[in-house]
């Protein structure tokens, strides 16, 4: 009964979420500039680019500044956090990404170590050599250590190369990473890059869902109702449950009431009466929009594909 009341709530559901008048300009980290001028000046020195997505946003492809590399130097991408994507349609994906040109593509979860796509990353040194030495080289002809550019979307956190668990922590290129011994492999780690002109606004809020824009630059309030809004279009409505809501909701105010009040979140604010200032206790929106996007990039409120 409950689902078909959620289904039925569905159509009252917003079909369009309202940006209003803002702009992604300013949402663009400045320090990322002058990386992004440290990577193309490394480009002539490298052999192959491993390109890193988080799966939810899998057609965002790589920054249009590196794209001219593509052309002469073979590319692999990777979609990482597979344990929080819908990839029911991963076939679908994958024909999409063919036709924009990107054949060389592997799922992987890298938190889970026992995962079998981590096992073919660890092993991606055959495909890496095969890739580089069916193609031309160029002026690195001569060169015999083959040299990797790592590109990530979404900053990672690895054992060879330590970043920050927030986007725009790491805001330099590292230094060459020995990663392999035959043939001999180095690694160019790089911070998590962003177009330098995110493509929209609704692409930028999705970034901004995933956690690759600082939330503070968009705004939890704003972060929390687009995360409403991609639930309900998806009819993912596990939150319900999750924050004893009666049913679904497209209010955000609401479900952050309902939220705060499960999670036992309020704040002291003084109000004025007839008779002088009182102290009230109120929800706390703001602690409450923090747990529902948490939620959500953790996995709690199920998987979701957002392309």
């Amino acid at each position: 009964m409950r689902i078909y009341h959620s289904l039925l709530n569905a159509a009252k559901f917003r079909k369009v979420f309202d940006f209003g008048e803002r702009e992604v300009a300013h949402w663009f980290p400045g320090h990322m500039a002058k990386g992004l001028k440290q990577m193309r000046a490394s480009l002539r020195k490298v052999d192959c680019i491993i390109e890193i997505h988080d799966a939810r946003i899998s057609f965002l492809l790589l920054n249009p500044s590196f794209q001219e590399s593509l052309d002469v130097r073979p590319h692999i991408l990777i979609l990482n956090k597979t344990d929080l994507a819908d990839t029911s349609k991963k076939q679908s994906i994958l024909k999409q990404l063919d036709r924009e040109g990107v054949r060389n593509v592997l799922f992987t979860d890298c938190l889970r170590q026992r995962d079998e796509n981590v096992k073919r990353v660890s092993s991606i040194v055959p495909l890496v050599t095969e890739l580089i030495e069916t193609g031309s080289r160029f002026h690195r002809e001569e060169v015999f250590i083959l040299c990797l550019l790592l590109l990530a979307i979404f900053l990672l956190s690895g054992k060879a190369s330590k970043v920050g668990g927030e986007p725009g922590i790491t805001k330099a290129v590292l230094t060459k990473i020995q990663v392999c011994e035959r043939p001999i492999i180095h690694l160019l780690d790089t911070p998590g890059v962003l177009p330098p002109r995110i493509e929209n606004i609704e692409t930028g809020m999705k970034l901004a869902l995933c956690g690759t824009i600082l939330d503070h630059l968009v705004g939890e309030d704003v972060i929390a109702d687009y995360l409403l809004f991609s639930l309900n279009r998806l009819e993912r409505f596990s939150y319900v449950e999750k924050y004893n809501l009666e049913e679904p909701s497209d209010d955000i105010q609401h479900v952050l009431k309902c939220i705060a009040v499960k999670l036992g979140k309020t704040k002291r604010v003084k109000a004025i009466t007839g008779v002088g200032n009182i102290t009230v206790q109120l929800p706390d929106y703001s602690a409450a929009a923090y747990d529902f996007i948490r939620a959500f990039r953790k996995g709690e409120l199920g998987k979701v594909m957002l392309d």
